[in-house]
């Protein structure tokens, strides 16, 4: 319970340190994110279960990412060719027209919600994982203001990837290494439960 304080206070100084929101424009980023429509869908809702649902997630986290991927801070093959050509205005309207959109809900595996949920909610003290809903909120909304992102709805395989990729340090551009940290110590299985049990909030 200790560590659930102390993860929700670190969280709660990201967000009152952060910078000012990002300006975008979301009708010039709707006019803008054709060629963001092959994998992620015109609307950002990807079909595709191994490509992140953009729709509805805060405008400064997407934002965040594509400078990420653009300076490489975080490694994307695809998402590096992608943002090469993209100004500064570009991804502020970008982020701006995908932040705008709604998000499309889909449902967990029933079998795999329970376990999901307990760590979602409460994490493992035996291991010593922390509860996802400390950063990123009881619903799944994430901190905007702190650039952690919303992960309600999001496709569980690819949540399921991240989770592996901050595991191996095979992505490393989390504030403060807080996911590489918790991911380090959570097991494939809990890795599959709490990516369905996201994949399924409301």
């Amino acid at each position: 319970m200790k560590k659930l304080v102390v993860i929700a206070a670190t969280c709660a100084l990201f967000g009152s340190a952060t910078a000012a929101l990002a300006a975008g424009d979301a009708t010039a980023g709707k006019g803008k994110s054709a060629t963001c429509a092959a994998c992620h869908s015109a609307d950002g809702n990807s079909v595709n279960p191994q490509y992140p649902k953009l729709a509805g997630q805060s405008e400064g986290y997407l934002l965040k990412q594509l400078h990420d991927y653009k300076s490489g801070a975080r490694v994307n093959p695809i998402m590096a060719g992608m943002v090469a050509p993209l100004s500064p205005q570009d991804m502020e309207d970008l982020a701006a027209y995908f932040s705008s959109q709604q998000v499309a809900r889909a449902a967990a595996d029933p079998a795999l919600a329970p376990v999901g949920e307990a760590i979602f909610r409460g994490g493992n003290l035996n291991s010593g994982v922390s509860a996802c809903m400390a950063c990123h909120s009881v619903n799944g909304a994430g901190i905007p203001a702190a650039k952690f992102p919303a992960i309600a709805a999001q496709h569980a395989e690819y949540v399921e990837l991240q989770l592996k990729a901050f595991r191996a340090m095979e992505r490393a551009n989390d504030a403060g290494q807080m996911m590489r940290s918790i991911a380090g110590k959570m097991t494939d299985q809990e890795i599959k439960a709490v990516s369905s049990y996201i994949q399924g909030l409301q």
